[in-house]
């Protein structure tokens, strides 16, 4: 077995800037927000993998039942010998790409990609003791700006599961698809998951769960200020939101303040004041329509070789090619 190895481009250094960034600009605009990337220190990242098991939330279970249902295929057309998973966090979706592009295929390497190094050294080693015949090179980055870093060479499959493209609005996602076209060459693919448009009355339970996980989650994001930036934010004055934008047709999770407030936040030297019923919004998650989401791939230069939906049409994975 080979261990697996780190190139890390990405320090908590840098993390620390980007959240100071982040943070400034997103509580003095009107309205206020803060990205999503921001909810997951190891309590965040807890809260999530319990919300995958609620039963709300469908979105997980969904795509890795369809994953499970057409692996095969996707390993069949692809013949893929380097994968870089995007996000890859514990890659507990991967194993069932790697079992089957490793099962008489040509696969020769995995490529991790994560902002957490600690996350990311502990997946990467785990698939390393499973897959000895595996070469697996982790990359430490933020796969929204440093796409330039992942490794070149062999041909490549792009995954990028979840239905994580959602977190990104119309103009950030042409911008990631264009990214990735640029880094691939002609011929290589991208695997992309995303959540498909369906009821509302399913769709907003799935960020808004009876026993309150989500809320929980989402409210994460102030301790996170709080801890990394000296903030003095009470939480539980905060009021968990997620509606259904049928115009934009996305998930928005707000918080909503219960009372007028004033926040600081001594490591930006800023004071944020709140009114009573003002909300911030902390993430998007965009759904989709089947051939919305083929034509934004064919703009960014894709050719949507295969694309399979689960019975209910909940979820996508489409397989693209880089032309």
């Amino acid at each position: 077995m080979t261990p697996a190895t780190l190139d890390i481009h990405l320090t908590d250094e840098d993390l620390t800037a980007a959240l100071r960034k982040d943070v400034r600009e997103g509580l003095t605009a009107t309205p206020k927000s803060l990205p999503p990337k921001w909810f997951y220190d190891a309590r965040g990242s807890e809260l999530f993998e319990q919300i995958t098991a609620l039963p709300e939330y469908y979105p997980t279970r969904t795509e890795r039942a369809l994953l499970e249902r057409v692996v095969g295929e996707i390993a069949q057309i692809a013949q893929a010998e380097v994968l870089v998973e995007l996000g890859a966090g514990s890659a507990a979706k991967t194993r069932l790409l790697l079992d089957a592009l490793t099962s008489g295929g040509p696969l020769k390497k995995y490529v991790p990609q994560d902002v957490s190094v600690s996350a990311l050294r502990e997946a990467a080693d785990q698939v390393a003791v499973e897959f000895p015949g595996l070469s697996v090179h982790g990359v430490v980055s933020d796969f929204t700006a440093t796409l330039d870093n992942l490794p070149r060479g062999g041909r490549r499959m792009i995954a990028f599961l979840g239905g994580t493209i959602g977190n990104l609005i119309p103009s950030e996602r042409a911008e990631f698809l264009s990214g990735i076209h640029e880094v691939l060459e002609p011929g290589e693919q991208l695997l992309l998951g995303a959540g498909l448009v369906i009821d509302p009355s399913i769709l907003v339970p799935a960020y808004d769960d009876a026993a309150g996980v989500t809320a929980e989650f989402n409210r994460n994001v102030l301790h996170v200020l709080n801890a990394r930036l000296g903030a003095d934010f009470d939480p539980s004055r905060f009021d968990h939101v997620a509606l259904w934008d049928a115009e934009n047709e996305w998930i928005e999770m707000r918080l909503r303040a219960t009372a007028d407030m004033s926040v600081t936040i001594p490591a930006l030297n800023l004071t944020v004041d709140f009114t009573a019923g003002e909300q911030m919004r902390t993430e998007i998650s965009a759904k989709f329509r089947r051939e919305t989401l083929e034509s934004e791939l064919a703009t960014a230069g894709f050719t949507a070789e295969r694309t399979w939906t689960d019975p209910d049409t909940r979820f996508a994975l489409v397989l693209a090619e880089r032309r």
